[in-house]
């Protein structure tokens, strides 16, 4: 990482997906000097397309980052290829701002830090999967549901969750088939439910993926039976990429979700503030069900308050500046 133009920024923004670039184009359109460092590993580069993202509808995820970069430059922000190993805070009472650590071992100093790295989708172990993963294999109906709409769904359950996912899915086909795999059997109300939405229940582990021409075609069972199916729903669980919060002291938080832990996060406050001064996280990170429209506006939503806290400690140096005289 040797690209940069200068040693020290209002803010090092760690990670360049929708919450970074966001978060940057903000940041460099109010006039401060903003530098993103990004990994180039984006969440949802097996996806085709990025969905409800209004203006920017079915747009490929790696046009839209490109879309995002070009903007961010235009204002003269800076982006380059790295991986941030650590933040720490500048040493010296009284010295404010934060000393960022590349794995290549080249340092940066920032005033301020914007964390938007993201998380990282552990998958169920099914051989199989992860070859699939956002393509028929898919968590979020409203990222994907469409695209399979009218089709054969199966959802695989691996907890508590999954009788919710199947009766959601169910709103884009009529023909959703829940496998219970190594999950809990449903309840009398929930087989119910289930019976009353016409949404097939399967008994047996699941031990692989049926692919035909590289296209998925159905659940195979540990004793052999194959069950057709053209989309395959699973829950993953969503890992906060927060070694660099870490670093500075911050500790991830397991998050529940109809009584299963779905994954860790970082806690901020509504605007993205951490329990660090001077340290701010956005997106995923920190909300890990966040649709890209969502870490786009709360990128947004933490440059605007980066800048008021620059504001007013530019505002405090010069009152102390004109007292001395």
């Amino acid at each position: 990482m040797t690209d940069m133009k200068q040693q020290r920024y209002d803010v090092v923004i760690v990670g360049g997906g929708a919450a970074g670039l966001s978060g940057a184009l903000t940041l460099a359109r109010a006039r401060r000097s903003v530098l993103v460092i990004d990994a180039g590993e984006p969440r949802n580069a097996p996806a085709s397309h990025v969905h409800n993202y209004l203006g920017r509808e079915s747009t490929p995820p790696g046009e839209l980052l490109a879309i995002g970069r070009g903007e961010v430059t235009g204002y003269a922000g800076e982006i380059v290829e790295g991986r941030v190993a650590s933040a720490e805070p500048l040493p010296g009472e009284g010295k404010q701002g934060f000393r960022v650590v590349t794995e290549d071992g080249t340092t940066v100093e920032a005033r301020r830090l914007l964390v938007t790295t993201g998380l990282v989708d552990e998958l169920p172990p099914v051989p199989g999967l992860a070859e699939r993963w956002g393509r028929e294999v898919l968590h979020c109906p409203y990222c994907h549901g469409r695209e399979v709409a009218d089709r054969p769904v199966g959802v695989l359950s691996t907890g508590p969750l999954a009788v919710h996912q199947a009766l959601m899915w169910r709103q884009w086909s009529d023909d959703v088939t829940l496998f219970r795999h190594t999950g809990p059997e449903p309840t009398d109300e929930e087989y119910e439910q289930l019976a009353a939405r016409g949404v097939a229940v399967v008994d047996g582990e699941v031990s692989g993926l049926e692919v035909r021409d590289d296209r998925f075609t159905g659940v195979r069972l540990a004793g052999g039976r194959v069950i057709p199916r053209e989309a395959l729903v699973i829950q993953a669980r969503f890992t906060a990429r927060s070694a660099v919060l870490e670093s500075l002291g911050l500790v991830p938080v397991a998050q529940e979700m109809g009584g299963e832990v779905i994954g860790t996060y970082i806690p901020t406050d509504p605007v993205g503030a951490t329990e660090v001064p001077g340290v701010w996280a956005a997106g995923n990170v920190t909300r890990l069900t966040e649709q890209v429209i969502g870490a786009a506006a709360a990128g947004l939503m933490a440059a605007g308050a980066i800048n008021g806290d620059l504001i007013a400690e530019d505002t405090r140096t010069a009152v102390e500046a004109r007292r001395r005289g």
